[in-house]
């Protein structure tokens, strides 16, 4: 009898073709992420999105999110919160990204432009300290719910 897949493989495994090519475009810039991106299945690109943005706001918050590379993906990993059912991060992160106005810069530089000055990252400098709070504490945040979610989407996808 197969074993019970464990928590995060269902989705891990639809991604995982996908991976290293869009981790790989964002070096080439956000148009090559974009192009490479249109490449992929939308369940994919929202597992993706959705993995990197929850990976790094519980890594370092949504200020590491930003800072990051990965803030090039906060369209996508909006739309995945919404499209998961994940509503309570896609409130925090909707919240999140009008910090940086209309449209959404998708270039790094112009993201580290608009934070505030002094060692970025740190509370003091932070603008999504209570954002990162509501984050942390939503249901969407207890345990493996981002996993199971993901694994559910994935098995439908």
């Amino acid at each position: 009898m197969p074993s019970k897949p464990k928590a995060g493989e269902r989705y891990w495994d639809l991604i995982s073709p996908y991976w290293l090519p869009l981790n790989e475009s964002w070096n080439r810039g956000v148009n090559a992420f974009l192009s490479e991106s249109r490449k992929v299945p939308g369940p994919v690109i929202h597992l993706y999105a959705g993995h990197w943005c929850q990976s790094e706001v519980n890594n370092g918050g949504l200020c590491q999110f930003f800072v990051n590379t990965t803030g090039l993906l906060a369209p996508e990993a909006l739309q995945a919160f919404r499209t998961l059912g994940l509503l309570e991060w896609f409130a925090v992160l909707s919240e999140a990204i009008s910090y940086f106005g209309d449209p959404y810069p998708r270039e790094r530089a112009a993201r580290l432009k608009m934070l505030p000055e002094g060692e970025r990252g740190h509370k003091a400098a932070d603008p999504f300290v209570a954002l990162d709070d509501r984050f942390y504490t939503s249901r969407d945040a207890a345990r493996d719910h981002w996993e199971r979610t993901a694994d559910e989407y994935a098995a439908t996808a």
